[in-house]
């Protein structure tokens, strides 16, 4: 297994950024061609990626490019924003990707937020990625496979010859142990909660926060989240068995709290909010939970956090990106700030917010001859 990362940005968005980046990492690989590319362009690139595609393809050797434009782009060499910038991981020596069809493995999925189908996106095999965009959530978005743009807004990969171990860090600090939802009534920006554990939700909200938020026109809504956690209700909050829904409004006539989601009556609720400090723990444990059970480093990273949980949040410094570095340093990763992440959680693929999404590639393990032996 061969894989290798490069990272190039410029002034301009031109075609050479793309060529430049897979060329530093064919170098680093050892590599004359490779079996796949995945490549990120920065915002700049999304009303014609055609031409960095291209180039990216002749620089490697090879058709199958894959990726996306987005608000940033990185690799285990630095991360860039508000600049053109071009960020790639080759793939050779018995890896590939390949169009999903009927898999059962970890499908690597980009789209675009215009392509984002709630039926589609939970259908099929676990699902891991990002969604394409800008920083303003509003611009033009780009998916391309095959060394060509997906008009349709979507891209479904597999990639074979790595055993792949999938990680989320949702990168939150809990304000209040979980309890059950009594009762809920329907709205049009999600649900408002009702009663959580015989009191009312807003109730049960603010008495968590520092008094000087209390108040309704306090509330630091853009910073909270309502977590349901899903399995076994013992320990699922310290193992990370919980999805998240942002706050949307507190209504203090009704005492009820609005959330951009789903929710039903009997699941279990938690109060939480976005903190650096808790992101950094989150990021630490989601790397143990990931790589538990293997004694060999992974041999590459994929990765997907939200634009929303880079070097901004952490007051400009990714100690997403650092963590894993620290972690893994000789390992080589890309990835792109995105508008969402998708993952697998509690039976179902998701859409998350503010989460680090994160695929480790491993060498496969060849059955011994022996079942007390282990390669």
């Amino acid at each position: 297994m061969k894989v290798a990362s490069g990272l190039a940005q410029g002034r301009r968005a031109e075609a050479t950024l793309a060529a430049r980046a897979v060329t530093a990492a064919m170098t680093r690989a050892g590599l004359t061609h490779a079996q796949a590319v995945l490549l990120y362009l920065s915002a700049d690139f999304a009303h014609d990626p055609q031409p960095a595609i291209t180039a990216a393809a002749r620089a490697a050797n090879c058709i199958q490019v894959a990726g996306c434009t987005a608000a940033g782009v990185f690799s285990d060499e630095d991360w860039v924003l508000d600049a053109p910038a071009a960020a790639a991981l080759v793939l050779g020596d018995g890896l590939s990707i390949q169009p999903a069809t009927a898999a059962s493995d970890p499908v690597l999925t980009f789209a675009a937020p215009n392509a984002l189908d709630l039926h589609w996106l939970r259908g099929g095999a676990p699902r891991f990625g990002g969604v394409s965009g800008d920083a303003s959530g509003q611009g033009p978005y780009t998916v391309w496979s095959g060394g060509h743009a997906e008009y349709d807004g979507r891209c479904e990969l597999v990639l074979a010859g790595a055993d792949l171990r999938i990680g989320v860090s949702h990168g939150i600090r809990p304000l209040s142990k979980p309890a059950g939802i009594d009762r809920v009534e329907g709205h049009d920006l999600g649900h408002n909660l009702r009663v959580i554990g015989g009191e009312a939700a807003l109730s049960s909200l603010t008495r968590e926060l520092p008094l000087s938020e209390r108040a309704p026109e306090c509330i630091p809504t853009h910073l909270l989240l309502a977590g349901v956690t899903y399995g076994a209700a013992a320990g699922a909050v310290e193992e990370g068995r919980f999805h998240l829904l942002p706050v949307i409004s507190a209504n203090a006539a009704e005492r009820s709290v609005t959330v951009a989601g789903q929710l039903e009556p009997g699941r279990d609720l938690f109060w939480a909010r976005r903190q650096p400090r808790a992101a950094e723990h989150d990021m630490r444990a989601m790397l143990d939970r990931a790589s538990q059970g293997h004694t060999r480093q992974p041999r590459f990273g994929l990765i997907f956090p939200c634009m929303g949980r880079g070097p901004y949040f952490y007051g400009g410094v990714d100690r997403d990106l650092q963590i894993l570095k620290q972690r893994f340093p000789r390992m080589p990763f890309a990835g792109f700030y995105g508008n969402g992440e998708i993952a697998h959680l509690d039976g179902a693929n998701r859409l998350l917010q503010y989460s680090v999404v994160l695929g480790l590639g491993y060498d496969f393990v060849a059955p011994a001859s022996s079942p007390a032996v282990l390669a």
